[in-house]
């Protein structure tokens, strides 16, 4: 995500009130746009009931493809009035998607969904997350999760479809209201390793993939259906990528040693474009002018002032 999306510091979450406790649960957001309920989770006894997980599912490659044949197929709009404000305050509970208005902030909804071996902290009615175990399916290893100023950042909130990818492809459109769905829907929220997270900035599927190959299927799944329930649009590029991945979902990508097939890149891989490693640019218009932009971060030619929103992405 942007590091305008960093999670805030936990510290601001402590006089949360009323909230449920879950379990983890993998989401699968079903390409039809409609969410699979399995039981109900029984809740803390302090905590109010949970809404039904969704059930871990594969949605079938001829759906998901349905879905994305009809999407629109643009370009990138200008970043032009990006702001993270865009998306209202970060983390709001006031919200009409699920688990609005429940008296906790996203943030700390979506840790007790995907942590287990919970410990919550007394007097928040069952909302702040102190301690847990992330199974982190973008990364397919287990992190422990401290909360604290010098540790929560371990593990982050990844935007599935990141708010500056949304804004230029049809979220400049959308309502106030609507944006601040899109930003705390738990449909487009995964908890992950923080590096990851950063590693992934802005990037759409023709840009970043979760290094967890046998992930990759759902995650472009889930996005697809983020973008078609939000009326986004994708790039060709990124079509294209979610084509190359939806093809294997009935025998998912195994992991192994080897890189993936272009256009996929590992997490700090930028473009297709590249430039030699002493490559550097004085400004965006010599860049663009050498056909390298946008730079990404950890791609040569790439340099913090020339990502001036510092999302990972430079000479948008």
């Amino acid at each position: 995500m942007l590091i305008n999306d960093r999670p805030l510091d936990d510290r601001q979450y402590d006089d949360a009130r009323n909230v449920r406790a879950s379990r983890r649960a993998d989401i699968v957001w079903p390409i039809a746009v409609t969410v699979l309920a399995a039981g109900a989770l029984v809740p803390a006894a302090t905590a109010h009931a949970a809404p039904a997980p969704v059930t871990p599912s594969q949605v079938a490659e001829s759906s998901a493809r349905t879905v994305l044949e009809s999407l629109a197929v643009k370009g990138r709009a200008p970043k032009t009035g990006y702001e993270r404000s865009q998306f209202g305050q970060a983390w709001s509970d006031d919200v009409s998607v699920a688990d609005g208005h429940n008296g906790c902030d996203t943030r700390n909804d979506i840790l007790r969904r995907d942590l287990s071996d919970l410990t919550l902290k007394p007097g928040t009615n069952g909302c702040v997350v102190l301690s847990g175990t992330l199974d982190d399916p973008y990364t397919r290893t287990s992190i422990a999760f401290t909360r604290g100023s010098a540790t929560s950042s371990k593990v982050q909130i990844d935007h599935v479809v990141a708010l500056s990818d949304a804004w230029q492809k049809g979220a400049q459109q959308l309502s106030a209201e609507q944006r601040r769905n899109f930003a705390n829907d738990p449909r487009n929220l995964q908890a992950t390793d923080g590096r990851t997270n950063q590693a992934k900035g802005a990037g759409d599927a023709a840009t970043w993939l979760p290094p967890n190959k046998s992930y990759r299927c759902t995650y472009v799944e889930r996005q697809i259906a983020v973008k078609a329930n939000y009326h986004l649009w994708v790039t060709a590029a990124e079509k294209q990528a979610m084509i190359r991945i939806l093809s294997n979902c009935a025998a998912p990508e195994a992991d192994s040693p080897q890189p993936a097939p272009a256009p996929t890149a590992p997490p700090q891989a930028g473009p297709s474009q590249t430039a030699p490693s002493s490559t550097t640019y004085a400004n965006c218009t010599q860049a663009r002018a050498a056909g390298a932009a946008p730079l990404y971060r950890g791609q040569p030619g790439y340099s913090a002032k020339l990502d001036r929103d510092g999302d990972g992405v430079a000479c948008e």
